[in-house]
């Protein structure tokens, strides 16, 4: 057994009861090429058959698998009773279901992964949900399916200790790349031979990626680069007058870091920084500021970005044009509420309070005529009465070359 997951599970619970439902159900097929994101939080391994991971209310956890993947869930220790099938799991889940659901004047509430807003909270596809109504039609459970996306993003997002210890140590170890690319970085490299080294200082650190390897780092130097989510060029180098910027994640034991850090690089025979990016970098280190003052238990997530969003606009500088800030944990963007406008791409989340334990980012950038973007990205842990940081913050632009 985990201890991890031991931890996880006894939240759910908790989760479970607060929720109002009597029951969570996670129902999943073969998880080989991915599966639900919530169960590498509830489950150590794999499944390979029809499967139904089902928390009560009442703390009492059943797994109803395939007789093949029996014996590794009983020897986990995780789950109050393990009930193997062969040949279909339809009469099982409904034994389990009337075992667990107590028959009540209400109707049942038995709570599924899915969500209008949420893509860490939508696990069941849409073959499984129709299997799982098919499964309880003509029963007591009958058209009581309602959304899990309570229970799944206070899993995801209210951190035990050891989700903080891996978290952390995510953050060290992308602090320590950031130290040895700026030390490395050049006159003349590529942002193609940038990426490559710190690639190189992942793997040589046995630390996994945050995102798609492919994009992990995003490279970017000098005005021409491309700005977001873009793959570092091998024509683009390393020029006098640029700023290099890194948007970098690692994972470190399953939980994952998401920072930004940028760099200038020294003109001839001007040492310090050109005014425009010194009020530039004032500009987004002040609006980052104002968004972890904001932050905190409570407060939803939107008036956060508007502190955030506010200050970089009075200071003269465009609005970026996405959110403030997102959680990570298990992943990068890791689901549930976001400190983002009230735009209509983001759904209800920017709407949903934080809470306490949460982990998110804080980013944001700004082009820089001529020199090209601007951004930086911190990591923050929700706290009673505010937040901490969890990364060493940047508070001055190192200058290279």
């Amino acid at each position: 057994m985990s201890e991890l997951t031991a931890a996880k599970l006894r939240q759910a619970a908790g989760l479970v009861a607060a929720s109002g439902a009597d029951i969570w159900l996670v129902f999943v097929r073969e998880t080989a090429e991915g599966g639900d994101p919530v169960l590498p939080l509830i489950l150590e391994g794999g499944l390979t058959w029809q499967s139904a991971l089902i928390v009560a209310a009442s703390g009492r956890r059943v797994a109803v698998v395939g007789n093949y993947d029996a014996d590794a869930l009983r020897a986990s220790g995780d789950w109050d009773e393990v009930v193997p099938y062969v040949q279909g799991i339809r009469a099982d889940v409904g034994l389990a279901l009337d075992r667990l659901v107590p028959d009540l004047p209400r109707p049942p509430r038995i709570a599924v992964n899915f969500s209008l807003d949420d893509p860490k909270a939508d696990g069941l596809t849409h073959g499984m949900y129709l299997l799982l109504q098919d499964i309880l039609e003509g029963t007591r459970f009958e058209d009581c399916c309602v959304s899990a996306e309570t229970i799944t993003s206070g899993l995801r997002g209210r951190k035990v200790p050891e989700e903080l210890r891996r978290l952390r140590r995510a953050v060290r170890e992308t602090e320590e790349i950031f130290r040895e690319v700026g030390a490395h970085a050049g006159l003349g490299q590529s942002e193609r031979e940038i990426f490559a080294f710190a690639q190189d200082r992942i793997l040589a650190r046995g630390l996994g990626f945050s995102w798609e390897r492919q994009g992990d780092p995003i490279v970017n130097t000098g005005p021409d680069s491309m700005v977001g989510h873009g793959l570092p060029s091998a024509a683009i180098r390393v020029a006098p007058g640029h700023i290099l910027h890194l948007d970098l994640g690692v994972l470190f034991e399953g939980y994952a870091s998401d920072l930004q850090r940028c760099w200038f690089v020294r003109e001839p025979h001007h040492p310090g920084l050109p005014g425009e990016v010194e009020h530039a970098f004032a500009a987004v280190h002040g609006a980052i500021s104002e968004g972890a003052r904001a932050l905190r238990p409570g407060i939803e997530g939107w008036r956060v970005d508007e502190a955030a969003r506010s200050f970089l606009v009075a200071a003269g500088w465009p609005e970026y044009q996405h959110a403030l800030g997102h959680q990570v944990g298990r992943m990068a963007h890791d689901g549930g509420g976001v400190l983002a406008p009230r735009w209509e791409r983001y759904g209800r989340s920017p709407y949903l309070p934080v809470e306490l334990d949460q982990v998110y980012t804080l980013e944001l950038g700004v082009m820089v005529e001529g020199c090209g973007y601007l951004g930086l990205e911190e990591m923050v842990l929700v706290t009673v009465d505010g937040c901490t940081w969890l990364s060493e913050r940047q508070d001055a632009l190192a200058v290279i070359g």
